[in-house]
């Protein structure tokens, strides 16, 4: 039987398309934590480090609909390359200001600009999937492996970015996020031939698809998920450097990409009977049962293979938010849809950020986990009581791996 992946990458100009998006969105999984390891190397403080942090994400979660609607609009080149160059312009003032100590408020604004322009690859090739693949079996599999190279992303960009930040100088880790983002981001947008076009009638007239109810549950769960991210990437840095190992907190935050991504490779190639729906509650149970265990080990090696297992039910929850939200919403309306579960996921980041650095200030690394356990607690609950909001049309359904 045919590798369904390498199906997915001989659909026509897709590899080119894919390459240029890996490397646009290694940022996603570098920038946060090096404005982290930076600020804490000239201050001192995970909690400043983890505010700036949050604010980026914070930033990020409210631009990202206007972005992707926009994107919809007017099509995603056009959108992406202008969000590119203020993207750089704001990363350049942000590492001045933290390395000359401009004033405090200079290093947050830079951050909250750099934050609402950090250009959304991951949505995009996301959309143009849709585009490509819309109505046809593939179209599952292409979304699961944008969920695993994510994941592969969250591997490679913790470890470059803490290698980089702990061994040169403190800014090496975020001047080579941001150049990696301004190369991924114009290989990508010269990928003319998979962009979809532009929807500028219908978007303009539509409403927007966060009036959906299963959409707003779908807000939830990624609020959650990006809650337990932005939560173990400032709380696995401070367990590391608890321990005398500050270099090993790449390695752990790859642990847990690790372990996604091997689950979201399986979760993409099996056929399911059980619905959508009710896979997405079960993985989400089963991220805050794995999470528990984080709380209480003490030894980073021990942490490690507990990492990688919490890991296992983040890529599954990310793949069956995205695969609901392309059939619960209108055609016109999927980049919005995408950009709003980005978004979810970007404000997540930041409350977790936020409240994990202020618990590591106080309590330590280990009692910020909680933060992790609560969050996704919250999403299954959600989810349960939200099945009948998160029911997809049998006419919505095309294939028995997206059915109800």
């Amino acid at each position: 039987m045919a590798n369904p992946y390498l199906q997915v990458l001989r659909t026509p100009h897709a590899l080119p398309m894919v390459l240029a998006a890996f490397v646009g969105r290694l940022p996603l999984s570098m920038v946060g934590l090096g404005c982290v390891l930076l600020v804490a190397s000239e201050t001192g403080s995970y909690g400043l480090g983890g505010a700036v942090a949050a604010v980026g994400a914070l930033t990020t979660a409210l631009a990202g609909p206007l972005i992707g609607r926009l994107a919809d609009t007017h099509g995603q080149r056009r959108v992406l390359l202008p969000v590119l160059a203020v993207f750089v312009a704001a990363g350049a003032v942000f590492i001045a200001a933290v390395r000359d100590g401009w004033p405090t408020w200079t290093v947050f604004a830079a951050a909250g600009v750099a934050g609402t322009c950090i250009p959304p690859v991951s949505s995009m090739i996301r959309v143009r999937w849709t585009h490509l693949l819309r109505g046809s079996h593939r179209l599952h599999t292409a979304l699961a492996m944008e969920s695993v190279v994510d994941e592969l992303v969250f591997i490679a960009g913790p470890v470059l970015v803490t290698f980089l930040s702990t061994t040169g100088h403190a800014t090496s880790g975020v001047v080579t996020a941001f150049t990696l983002a301004a190369v991924g981001s114009l290989l990508f947008a010269a990928q003319r031939r998979t962009e979809p076009p532009p929807a500028p009638h219908e978007h303009r007239n539509g409403p927007s698809p966060m009036r959906i109810d299963g959409l707003k549950v779908l807000f939830v769960v990624g609020a959650a998920v990006g809650a337990v991210l932005g939560t173990l990437e400032i709380a696995l840095v401070a367990f590391a450097d608890e321990n005398g190992v500050r270099s090993m907190s790449g390695v752990l935050i790859a642990g847990l990409a690790v372990g996604s991504m091997a689950s979201g490779i399986g979760w993409g190639t099996f056929h399911w009977r059980l619905p959508l729906r009710l896979r997405l509650a079960g993985v989400l149970i089963a991220l805050t049962v794995l999470s528990v265990p984080l709380l209480v080990i003490r030894d980073v090696w021990l942490m490690v293979p507990f990492v990688v297992l919490a890991g296992i039910a983040v890529s599954p929850s990310l793949i069956s938010s995205f695969s609901l939200a392309e059939l619960l919403v209108p055609r016109a309306a999927v980049t919005e849809a995408f950009t709003w579960i980005g978004t979810s996921l970007a404000l997540g980041v930041a409350i977790g950020a936020s409240l994990a650095g202020k618990i590591v200030d106080v309590s330590g690394a280990n009692a910020a986990f909680v933060v992790a356990t609560v969050a996704a607690a919250v999403a299954a609950v959600v989810v349960t009581l939200g099945q009948r909001q998160l029911h997809v049309p049998a006419e919505h359904a095309p294939t028995p791996a997206l059915a109800r």
